[in-house]
């Protein structure tokens, strides 16, 4: 039977370890809490792959002797709004003060308003990185597409209520989790990913 690689997503969001699981389903995939306990890592970087690379790194380093049994896969993510000069970008997860959800989006709605727009072009990124004994290495995805001043849809999380893809009418909160899971930013990372996981596995077996 082949043995798959074993890889820890260094995130403690429930909804993107989910996403990640479905996504890559040819990978026992973990959770950080499932291996190590997790800890504080300071996202100081000033892009999202960055951020994705910091987190992978920190991870990686404190699995110490399981280091030749896990690779480590983290993701940055967020929105970028034309009209608010590609804000909140790599502050998406902390927009508000709150942090939440729900704080965040009330938060760029209120800027779209004060700016009397009721939308914007907007697109999402998102930077997965991995770390393994071979080396760190990354990748990226984009969304495109344009964020409304009134939330629809209870599907997703973060800004999805507020954004329409391109091509769409509907918003990701709206639309059903499977054609997110085509079309997202993320999916689009780790679509390139996996060719590093290949090249991983390939490695392995030398």
């Amino acid at each position: 039977m082949k043995k798959k690689l074993k890889i820890i997503v260094a995130s403690s969001n429930t909804h993107k370890i989910k996403e990640i699981k479905k996504f890559l389903v040819n990978y026992e995939i973990y959770a950080l809490n499932e291996i190590i306990t997790p800890f504080e890592i300071i996202e100081n970087g000033k892009s999202f792959k960055e951020n994705a690379l910091i987190k992978s790194k920190a991870v990686f380093n404190a699995l110490k002797e399981k280091q030749n049994e896990f690779i480590v896969l983290s993701d940055d993510s967020g929105i970028s709004v034309a009209a608010l000069d590609n804000a909140p970008g790599i502050f998406s997860a902390r927009y508000s003060k709150e942090g939440t959800d729900k704080a965040n989006n009330e938060k760029l709605i209120k800027a779209l308003n004060e700016k009397n727009l009721n939308q914007s072009k907007a697109f999402y990124t998102a930077a997965i990185a991995i770390s393994s004994k071979y080396g760190h290495f990354s990748t990226h995805g984009y969304m495109h597409g344009v964020v409304i001043n009134t939330p629809k849809g209870n599907n997703g999380f973060g800004y999805d209520p507020l954004f329409i893809p391109k091509g769409f009418d509907k918003t990701l909160g709206e639309l059903d989790e499977q054609v997110k899971l085509k079309i997202s930013h993320r999916s689009q990372a780790l679509i390139h990913s996996t060719y590093i996981l290949r090249i991983l596995e390939k490695t392995e077996k030398q």
